[in-house]
């Protein structure tokens, strides 16, 4: 059974994501109480999930649900499946989301969850009775009305379909709006599938305005090449940018010229690996590339970088060695606080995560809504709903950037903090009660 991350290591990734609400709170100007109550989850459960395995052993797998905050609303956040799970990460992530969807003016508050597991070492039946059985003990924790989850680090549509299915069971009622980014016949929304590397795609075509940027002049490097990095990837290279580098979990490939990204996809998905080729069809050729590391594509002499893998890619260490001017974070958290200091003391223009990936959530939020109403969108009014709120957002967040003159991330948690102080505030903080007491 994997172990979990040292208690340092858990600590710090909570102690970094409350860092950056305090650096916004001065450009936020709302109650400090409401600062306060973010940094304490408003409820988590830790539950221990037995599973048959197919050999008829049992193995003993734990797993967590945050809820952080809904004062805005129900709480929402996906589950992951990774060895390296632990509660201050997932802690962590469901703060950040109660920031995302404040930042998209969605109403819900932040919630996320995860299974210590290898999911590549369990069998699909095995995986099948993992996910049912994980529903079946925090299916008084989640609800349509109260906790939303959704799919993360290695789980996928499918799974989303057995949870649903097996809290449908539990609570003898058909339910799709407890869970969202389930396959499209068990009440999946349009437009899921590539909706968190299509909002960072948006992103990059508003900053492509502001910027006056030529597509075909500008290279690209993608570190992970999973659902997001590959959606914004292809996005990308529909429109004429120049995809210079990917990599997945193994390594990279790099190519000054771009590659045709179709042909990666292909490749990727039917091989599980990366490798650079031309497709013409079925036919698959291999072109000339140079193999680079996950650390080496993220050092790269390109023009936008995108880290879409995992977290704390980016750090102290070698944040000077970063060459790329933007960097779009596509994952979430892959750069730390200290890598942060490093890349704005440069100058480099990060698009933060709580606004570069939210569209996935945004989705979410159509999926849930269309679930609840059971009148399902067409493909265009998606795409459209999502671009409405993604360049809303990106050109509020940059104008207030520019204003205050501080980096993106902070506007972007200002932006977010001003809404949940709001929210906060409307029911009653110390001014309040102190102005009105005997």
């Amino acid at each position: 059974m994997p172990a979990a991350e040292p208690e340092h290591t858990e600590k710090n990734i909570f102690t970094d994501a409350i860092k950056r609400l305090d650096s916004a709170a001065e450009y936020a100007q709302i109650e400090l109480e409401a600062i306060e109550r973010l940094k304490h989850p408003k409820a988590f459960i830790q539950v221990s999930i037995p599973v048959r395995m197919d050999d008829g052993s049992l193995r003993i797998f734990t797993g967590y649900r945050v809820r952080h905050d809904d004062t805005r609303g129900p709480t929402k956040g996906g589950i992951r499946y990774h060895p390296d799970v632990s509660l201050n990460e997932v802690k962590a992530l469901a703060l950040w989301m109660t920031c995302k969807c404040a930042v998209v003016g969605i109403p819900y508050g932040g919630g996320k969850g995860g299974i210590i597991v290898n999911p590549k070492e369990l069998s699909p039946m095995e995986l099948e009775r993992l996910s049912r059985g994980f529903i079946g003990l925090i299916a008084d924790f989640i609800g349509p009305d109260t906790d939303i989850p959704a799919p993360d680090v290695y789980t996928n549509a499918r799974i989303m379909g057995w949870m649903m299915d097996e809290y449908s069971k539990i609570r003898r009622a058909y339910t799709p709006a407890v869970i969202t980014g389930k396959p499209l016949s068990l009440g999946g929304s349009l437009g899921r599938d590539d909706a968190t590397g299509r909002g960072a795609y948006y992103c990059i075509k508003e900053l492509e305005k502001r910027r006056r940027w030529k597509p075909k002049d500008i290279r690209v490097a993608v570190q992970g090449f999973g659902n997001a990095g590959q959606h914004v990837a292809h996005l990308l290279h529909s429109d004429g940018y120049r995809i210079v580098a990917v990599s997945d979990s193994r390594g990279g490939i790099h190519r000054t010229q771009g590659f045709d990204i179709p042909s990666l996809i292909q490749i990727k998905n039917e091989t599980r690996l990366v490798k650079a080729v031309y497709c013409d069809g079925s036919v698959c050729e291999a072109v000339e590339s140079e193999n680079v590391t996950n650390e080496q594509l993220l050092e790269l002499d390109v023009d936008i970088l995108i880290p879409a893998a995992l977290e704390n890619q980016i750090t102290a260490d070698n944040a000077p060695r970063i060459k790329a001017p933007v960097v779009i974070e596509v994952a979430n958290g892959p750069i730390t606080s200290d890598g942060d200091a490093v890349l704005n003391k440069k100058g480099t223009l990060v698009v933060p995560d709580i606004l570069a990936n939210a569209g996935g959530v945004t989705v979410s939020y159509f999926e849930w809504v269309q679930n609840r109403q059971g009148y399902y969108w067409q493909l265009e009014q998606v795409h459209q709903r999502l671009q409405e709120i993604m360049s809303r957002e990106f050109h509020a967040i940059f104008d207030l950037m520019e204003e205050k003159k501080i980096d993106m991330r902070t506007a972007a948690y200002a932006h977010a903090l001003r809404r949940i102080g709001q929210a906060i505030e409307a029911s009653g903080t110390r001014r309040y009660f102190s102005n009105h007491s005997d």
